[in-house]
């Protein structure tokens, strides 16, 4: 066996023959030359691969700079030590075979197995940025790149048809289908590529309609839930057709989600349905105030088990669906956002009314937030034990910004103007009356605050 080879007479003997006859290679002048450009190549791009990555990164820059270049850079820091590990080795396995002669068979497998990790590391990679920042690919971005490649090493070194083969001898029974692991890797294979599919499709269905200027946003929420759902189910189907496995064994699954629900699903079930009765009634939408129970807040999002309510103390509450669609709740907005606030006051029975609620009105158009029409009005509400009771009403537009400042600086205006025009805002009157031994009945009067 010799490891010479003659100038344009140059082809890869197979794999398996090459790892057969291993041992008698090891003994040939030729494949310790291979072995030598592979491990001189090894520390060579693991050192300047990581300088020039110092440098790359470097030059990244903030993510406000110019996407494509910042893709671009950001790749290439990525792959910088497989690449110049690639480059290093055909130009090595070139120097062997035309300048020494030598056959270079371990190389050539070796350089196509580099070169195919250095195009899915980079493929992956910009595949991920093209989803949004936080998409879920980022985190099985190192996974999918290794499960990719060991897929086309398998084509590349003749191996799929041995490694299906192996898979294919071990199997059940589930009824009348076979399911091997075989089966299992296909469809877990093809539910992997299916769901980059329906990230990517899904990203432009919903960039389309969150552009559309003439739906709401509550139809554009609905039409987003109705997209992923149809895009789902039909990304398992069509996994289960490219296995090979039989569409019926849907109905195994589907009496196994039928005892889940059974055994205790019940609530979650049921937040998903109320949330699409929500989305499609359109009794709660984005940008709404309500008040459910003692959470009062701006609807942020419609979600498919929940709702998020962001509250005046900047706290987002995770509500249930269920509960807004079997509890009774309290929309600021769902007709207009209008809102009305009731300010009371009381005054004593000897100051002047028309003056009072002249200046209570006068109090209500100063304060900026309050709508001019319909304009502050106050009214007499009652007479009581220890003074007349008024009312000041103010319409306000604006209930996400809050309502409990805006009481506070009508009640401070209120307390402010009535002690400079000396209008009084009398305390409760308590009488204690008790007989005494030595004379007639004596009568304390005392103010009680």
């Amino acid at each position: 066996m010799t490891s010479r080879v003659a100038s344009g007479d140059y082809r890869p003997v197979p794999l398996t023959e090459l790892l057969g006859s291993l041992w008698p290679r090891l003994q040939e002048p030729g494949t310790w030359w291979q072995l030598a450009v592979l491990a001189l190549g090894v520390l060579l791009s693991l050192w300047l691969g990581h300088r020039v990555r110092q440098r790359l990164q470097a030059a990244v820059g903030p993510p406000s700079t110019d996407g494509i270049r910042r893709v671009a850079v950001r790749t290439g820091a990525l792959v910088t030590i497989p690449l110049l590990l690639w480059l290093w080795l055909l130009a090595g396995s070139a120097l062997l075979r035309h300048g020494l002669k030598i056959r270079t068979d371990l190389l050539h497998y070796v350089i196509l197995g580099v070169g195919a990790f250095t195009l899915v590391r980079m493929g992956v990679f910009v595949l991920r940025h093209s989803f949004s920042p936080g998409s879920r690919l980022k985190a099985w971005e190192g996974a999918l790149t290794l499960a990719i490649w060991m897929l086309l090493a398998l084509h590349i070194f003749g191996w799929a048809p041995i490694v299906a083969e192996v898979l294919d001898e071990y199997a059940v029974y589930v009824g009348s289908t076979r399911v091997s692991l075989l089966t299992i890797a296909s469809f877990l294979l093809s539910i992997a590529l299916l769901l980059i599919l329906y990230l990517w499709t899904f990203k432009a269905i919903d960039l389309r309609i969150r552009r559309a200027a003439n739906l709401d946003a509550s139809t554009k929420v609905a039409l987003l839930k109705l997209a992923k759902l149809v895009l789902l189910t039909a990304v398992v189907i069509t996994a289960l057709l490219a296995s090979g496995l039989d569409i019926t064994t849907l109905t195994v699954l589907g009496g196994a989600l039928a005892v889940g629900v059974g055994l205790g699903l019940q609530k979650t079930v049921s937040n998903y349905v109320s949330g699409f009765v929500l989305i499609f009634e359109e009794s709660v939408r984005p940008g709404d105030m309500i008040t459910v129970g003692e959470t009062f807040g701006t609807v942020r999002e419609l979600n498919a088990r929940h709702v998020v309510v962001r509250t005046p103390d900047g706290h987002d509450v995770l509500i249930p669906n269920e509960e807004l669609v079997t509890q009774r709740i309290v929309s600021w907005s769902y007709g207009d956002r209008d809102v009305r606030l009731r300010i009371p006051v009381r005054v004593g029975y000897g100051e002047d009314l028309e003056r009072v609620m002249a200046l209570l009105e006068e109090i209500g158009r100063a304060e900026p937030r309050v709508l001019a029409d319909p304009p502050p009005q106050a009214f007499v509400t009652a007479f009581g034990e220890n003074g007349i009771h008024l009312e000041l009403t103010v319409w306000i537009n604006d209930p996400e910004n809050g309502v409990m400042d805006l009481r506070s600086q009508l009640h401070y205006a209120i307390w402010r103007e009535f002690r400079e025009r000396g209008i009084t805002m009398p305390l409760p009157q308590r009488v204690i009356s008790f007989p005494d031994d030595t004379g007639p009945v004596l009568d304390l009067r005392r103010s009680v605050g």
